[in-house]
């Protein structure tokens, strides 16, 4: 599982994750939502060790994250796939190259048997046949399904999901979510997904965090938050101006 303690970082005097502590079990979909900048895309930097904490511990499978010497965090890191916000694909290399970058660089796979791995991860994402296109031919929606490809690449423990509905319509959006979906239950991952889209967090998750002004401000199940009676929480799972109650929301 993964295990965070007490996180804090703050970036140029601005404190951004003030004592975040959360568990992830293994084999289920946690999802964290919250408002723009609340430290959602932070809290995803720090389970992969691209970001140091001030202060408070990460744990993957009980390995503290933070100062681990590099030869042994890239050990963790091929246990995770990423989908990041932008999808992140390299302009000068074709669908396949892409895809298969990590498992070359970590030799994970002999050269010969790339093309059939790679057509295996397309199919499951739905893109049959479009490993020499390039990422200017795709629609954002494609893109997408190529990052999901490439993180399945690496046949991760856990999946880290950076906003992966953001600027989708909404069919492509629901199709994502399939996805993550067949992914989580077919292969046993974990997956983590940051989002704001509370259609996405309530058909996806198995549980849901919210984060708000840096900590942890509820976790519970999607019938849980739904009768959760913080109205912080309500305003923002119902998407009102206004919580419930109180005043406007961060007292503007």
């Amino acid at each position: 599982m993964i295990e965070i303690r007490d996180l804090y970082k703050a970036f140029e005097g601005q404190q951004v994750l003030r004592g975040v502590t959360l568990n992830i079990e293994k084999g289920k979909s946690h999802i964290v939502i919250g408002r723009s900048g609340c430290g959602k895309s932070v809290l995803l930097k720090h389970i992969i060790g691209l970001l140091q904490p001030d202060a408070g511990d990460v744990r993957v499978d009980g390995i503290s994250i933070p100062g681990l010497p590099r030869r042994e965090l890239y050990k963790v890191r091929r246990k995770i796939g990423m989908l990041f916000q932008g999808a992140a694909l390299f302009d000068s290399m074709t669908v396949a190259e892409n895809i298969s970058l990590g498992v070359r660089e970590h030799r994970m796979v002999d050269e010969q048997d790339l093309p059939a791995l790679v057509a295996e991860k397309l199919a499951m994402v739905g893109l049959k046949g479009i490993e020499e296109k390039y990422p200017s031919e795709l629609s954002g929606g494609m893109k997408k399904r190529v990052g999901l490809a490439r993180a399945l690449m690496m046949e991760p423990e856990y999946i880290l999901y950076d906003e992966p509905t953001t600027g989708l319509d909404p069919v492509m959006a629901d199709a994502i979510n399939e996805m993550i979906i067949d992914v989580t239950g077919q292969m046993g991952v974990t997956s983590i997904v940051v989002t704001h889209d509370m259609v996405s967090a309530y058909k996806i998750g198995d549980m849901i965090s919210m984060l708000h002004e840096g900590t942890v401000r509820f976790t519970g199940t999607p019938d849980e938050i739904r009768a959760c009676d913080d109205p912080v929480v309500q305003q923002f799972i119902t998407g009102s101006s206004r919580p419930v109650g109180q005043e406007v929301y961060g007292g503007a």
